[in-house]
């Protein structure tokens, strides 16, 4: 595996999911695989599951680690060509990414959408770049419309704890202070649509993801029809993408709570963290036996690890 920034990018996503399971019970058995190997992890936002995961996960695998937070020590990017640079920009993203794929056999990079122009956001512009120009294999940390390995702890969670072989999934909009990215939504509801469950989105009017990634979910502004018999239920906010970034709603009545849970199946409550308590998610519920937001982020680690394992062995194969 030479990129990793979809589901689009895996060959076998059930076969990658019994990966990770297999190293999560034996997390050190390919401890030679990457040794004297370097992982880049490049962050323009903050990130604290991220990239604590995908450190641990390469260190099983024997990598060396290095971590850059460039929103704070870096140069500031240029990402447009044929430009003269006599602004605010200092370097410019081709030798940027250039020398990291010099010092490093793996970059994972995240970088969050500006919210502000839609087109802009979803060109992907700096992620793109990093993989034009960096010549070795890329991991997506996070990108302006995806977050591929979250998505990918939450199939193998759900993999895990699912007590038949087509779980009710149900995704529900979550109210927020501030507008957040689609890319959590995006990417779950991508990934949700290639397993075989009864996958369900809901949110208020006016908060539909991009079709390409809603696919053959159902959809429903009524959360209290979603929830009818769910076996699982993940909670998470996005800002519109029809009017791009923008807070339609103030939630009243969305948060998840014992309450609600009652028209599940006993769901578990999937978020990815971090999360605001009492606005978000419930106290009661985050600190209740639902609650399966620690089992997905231990699982992080297992998705990141299965990841670089690939990607390390396209590498040695190349």
């Amino acid at each position: 595996m030479k990129l990793f920034s979809s589901v689009k990018d895996v060959t076998d996503v059930n076969q990658l999911v019994s990966e990770a399971i297999k190293l999560k019970a034996n997390p050190f058995a390919d401890e030679q695989l990457g040794k004297h190997k370097t992982l880049g992890l490049i962050f323009l936002n903050p990130s604290l599951r991220t990239r604590l995961s995908t450190q641990k996960a390469a260190m099983n695998l024997g990598m060396q680690v290095m971590v850059m937070n460039m929103d704070k020590e870096g140069w500031a990017l240029e990402t447009q060509d044929g430009i003269i640079m006599n602004g605010t920009t200092v370097e410019h993203i081709r030798e940027a990414a250039g020398v990291m794929g010099e010092y490093c056999d793996i970059i994972g990079i995240r970088s969050f959408p500006g919210l502000k122009d839609r087109d802009e956001d979803y060109s992907e512009l700096i992620f793109n770049k990093f993989v034009q120009f960096c010549g070795v294999p890329v991991v997506s940390l996070e990108s302006a419309t995806r977050h591929p390995l979250q998505s990918l702890a939450d199939l193998i969670t759900i993999e895990e704890l699912k007590t038949t072989a087509k779980p009710r999934v149900v995704l529900t909009w979550a109210p927020h202070v501030k507008p957040l990215p689609q890319a959590v939504a995006n990417s779950f509801a991508e990934w949700m649509n290639k397993a075989d469950y009864d996958f369900v989105i809901t949110h208020p009017q006016g908060y539909d993801l991009a079709p390409e990634f809603v696919g053959n979910a159902m959809v429903t502004n009524n959360q209290d029809e979603a929830l009818a018999g769910a076996d699982f239920v993940y909670v998470k906010n996005w800002s519109s993408y029809q009017d791009y970034g923008k807070i339609l709603s103030d939630g009243d009545g969305w948060m998840m709570t014992n309450e609600k849970l009652k028209l599940t199946n006993n769901a578990g409550v999937m978020h990815c963290l971090p999360v605001r308590r009492g606005l978000e998610l419930s106290h009661e519920i985050l600190d209740g036996p639902n609650s399966l937001v620690l089992n997905q982020a231990n699982n992080r680690v297992w998705a990141a690890q299965a990841v670089l394992k690939m990607c390390l062995t396209h590498t040695l194969s190349s």
